[in-house]
């Protein structure tokens, strides 16, 4: 029987030195570009939404022996800030392909490798570099209710010292922040924008333009779309629903936490009927995604 608890792990735990640690990662780096050709690609993409559950849900699939995360990065980014690196600095993250296979065989399930990146859904050019690089890989994007997720966005934003506004402010400056950004990310692959990464808090939200411009690219069936509320509430059917797309399933007991929640103040009731306001539209076209209403419409 699955655990289901909550509670936030201590961030600092078992972690290196940032200087031992970058000097492990550039050795480990350069290990896997010399063996690239005989690593896998991911077969899995956690893709979104942030602050979502994302990272419970990486932390759910990594108990699983026949999942491979990859080495050292949770997220490794390359279809939206890293891809100047090249594909074989891609590859370099992930297991060897006898890795796979021999978990395969010794616990009778299919094996694959997955990362966990949630900027990809919104990057304009992730997807299109996502379909040309990884033309077999599935996408799972989890979606929690858009006003939450804003306020909390806001939250983890401010406390990494990315945003310096009240919530309130963020929101009345974030047409201005993001004008144009979309744009120029896509006119340039060089370019990075920090408030498009950080500071589209209702934009991030518009859960189903992003949903329809992965799935143009990828196929619809590459996309799985799942309510983040439900799987905190029901973690194991859900768990076992996503394996199941994968074509594997569950070889050892998985135990569900929450990770990453943040204690914050209340939202003002005005500011969270505007934003109510705002995202009905998106949230409607979503159940079509879901199958159902999202849960925070009952």
């Amino acid at each position: 029987m699955s655990e289901v608890a909550v509670r936030t792990p201590t961030a600092t735990a078992g972690r290196r030195p940032d200087g031992l640690r970058d000097v492990a990662r550039a050795v480990r780096d350069v290990a896997g570009r010399a063996t690239a050709g005989q690593r896998v690609l991911p077969g899995l993409l956690i893709s979104g939404g942030q602050r979502c559950g994302t990272t419970s849900l990486y932390k759910a699939l990594v108990q699983q022996p026949h999942l491979h995360r990859p080495v050292w990065r949770k997220g490794v980014h390359y279809f939206d800030v890293d891809h100047h690196r090249g594909l074989d600095w891609y590859r370099s993250h992930f297991p060897l392909h006898r890795t796979l296979a021999h978990t395969t065989a010794r616990f009778g399930a299919p094996s694959l490798a997955f990362e966990s990146s949630p900027y990809y859904l919104f990057h304009p050019l992730a997807g299109p570099r996502i379909a040309a690089e990884l033309p077999d890989v599935r996408v799972v994007v989890l979606v929690r209710d858009p006003v939450e997720r804003a306020f909390s966005a806001w939250a983890h934003e401010r406390a990494r010292g990315f945003e310096h506004l009240s919530f309130s402010d963020a929101l009345a400056a974030e047409e201005e922040r993001l004008a144009g950004e979309d744009e120029r990310l896509a006119a340039d692959p060089s370019y990075s924008s920090h408030a498009h990464r950080h500071q589209a808090y209702r934009a991030r939200g518009e859960y189903a333009p992003q949903l329809e411009r992965l799935a143009g690219l990828l196929g619809r069936e590459r996309l799985k779309v799942v309510d983040s509320h439900r799987f905190f509430t029901e973690p194991e059917p859900v768990h076992a629903d996503l394996l199941a797309w994968l074509g594997t399933s569950a070889v050892a007991p998985t135990t569900f936490e929450r990770h990453n929640a943040r204690p914050r103040d209340a939202m003002p009731a005005g500011l969270r009927r505007r934003l109510e306001e705002h995202f009905a539209p998106y949230d409607e076209q979503l159940g079509a995604w879901l199958g159902r209403a999202p849960s925070w419409h009952g």
